[in-house]
């Protein structure tokens, strides 16, 4: 690492991120190699995934226009983050009718007016918020976040407003790469001040990016980002297996398969390409 910051006591394994406590006001995260999918930690790791996440979240925070946590990036894989109180609730925003959302308009779960098409674009983006910090996250309704206090009703209007906000920046700049910026996903948290600043990781495990040339309305999608390996995941079956075994409700999900080493080169090579054509920056 460069500088003097020295990785301290570990205070959060995630999913695919480790948290270190810098000092009392500080934290170190590592972006690890680790992969996860429908919530679930994969055994197969992708080397330097974790430095694609670090050196993606590190352009976001530099060039949004936005509040955030990020102090500096100090090494391939490790970012030191001003400490924050996460706010409990994913902030999800959605472009195009695509993933869990497409199959909750087909359930009848979310009203949806019109025709509803995969992959189609939405006639403006919807604020789709989910739950955090719970085994599984899931959408939760503007009811419930204000019931349980997790936000006001005017922080949580002012929340939308900034999350629409970032997904329409950060659209119009991977459009001029060639990219669609299908979905995305923030946290947010309040630093001691109480200001609310853009928090965690903004990178191809948080949102969905699809090639503007391949696009078309009604297929799947080739994706520059996570859901590669969702898709492998959903044709191999066990994503299927999976939800059957949450349907039972046993206390224990099917083990995973492990990632095939063709697929874990097209991810990494996906995330290093969209990465130097959205960023104009050399990956190494």
């Amino acid at each position: 690492m460069t500088g003097n910051e020295k990785i301290g006591r570990l205070i959060r394994k995630g999913k695919v991120k480790d948290v270190y406590e810098a000092d009392l006001d500080r934290l170190l995260f590592h972006f690890t190699d680790r992969v996860s999918a429908f919530d679930v930690v994969l055994p197969s790791t992708i080397p330097r995934k974790g430095e694609a996440l670090c050196k993606f979240a590190g352009y976001w925070f530099e060039t949004l226009k936005t509040p955030n946590h990020m102090i500096r990036v100090v090494d391939k894989d490790k970012m030191l983050v001003k400490k924050v109180e996460i706010i409990p609730i994913e902030c999800v925003v959605r472009g195009y009718l695509y993933g869990s959302f497409y199959e909750r308009v087909m359930r009848k779960e979310v009203s949806f007016t019109g025709q509803p098409v995969l992959a189609s674009k939405l006639p403006e983006p919807i604020f789709d918020p989910t739950t955090k910090y719970e085994a599984k996250d899931r959408p939760v309704t503007r009811e419930e976040i204000i019931s349980k206090r997790w936000l006001t009703e005017k922080e949580l209007r002012d929340l939308e407003k900034r999350s629409i906000d970032l997904y329409k920046q950060m659209s119009k700049q991977v459009a001029k790469a060639g990219f669609i910026m299908a979905d995305v996903k923030f946290e947010f948290g309040r630093d001691k001040d109480g200001t609310v600043l853009l928090a965690d990781s903004v990178g191809p495990d948080e949102f969905r990016l699809w090639s503007k040339d391949q696009y078309k309305v009604g297929e799947s999608q080739e994706a520059f980002d996570k859901q590669v390996v969702r898709d492998w995941l959903i044709q191999v079956g066990y994503k299927k297996q999976l939800d059957e075994a949450r349907r039972r409700g046993e206390k224990k999900d099917p083990e995973p398969p492990k990632l095939p080493k063709e697929l874990v080169s097209k991810v990494l090579e996906r995330y290093m390409y969209a990465y130097e054509k959205i960023t104009g920056r050399k990956f190494d």
